[in-house]
């Protein structure tokens, strides 16, 4: 059996996740990646997209879970991220990447990110 990976790559949203007052008043900008590894064979001999994943679908679901909840952590920003996608795929493994990338603290870099690996079904 083959070992493929769908890549939802960057995906952008404006949020309200943080453990300061201000980032649930203000809101900010979160990115995140999507690695879907499964046999996507199928699909490459179809050609049908009933062989494969909808990654429209799979986006719909990142984008409910980012912008309809909230959390303090990125760690369980992704963690939720990864149950929702995994759980509408299963069996699927993947992994979840969520960037903020201008976190409200007194440093100079390009932000912080966070990585999951996780397996359903």
């Amino acid at each position: 059996m083959s070992l493929d990976i769908l890549r939802l790559r960057n995906m952008r949203f404006f949020a309200y996740h943080g453990l300061f007052p201000q980032e649930g008043e203000l809101g900010q900008r979160f990115e995140v990646d999507l690695e879907l590894h499964r046999d996507f064979s199928a699909a490459g001999h179809s050609d049908q997209v009933e062989d494969t994943l909808d990654y429209q679908r799979v986006y719909q679901i990142v984008e409910e879970v980012v912008t309809r909840r909230r959390f303090k952590l990125v760690e369980a920003l992704a963690e939720h991220i990864a149950l929702a996608v995994g759980q509408a795929f299963a069996p699927i493994r993947l992994t979840v990447r969520v960037r903020k990338p201008h976190p409200p603290v007194a440093a100079q870099f390009d932000g912080v990110e966070v990585e999951l690996q996780r397996s359903y079904g």
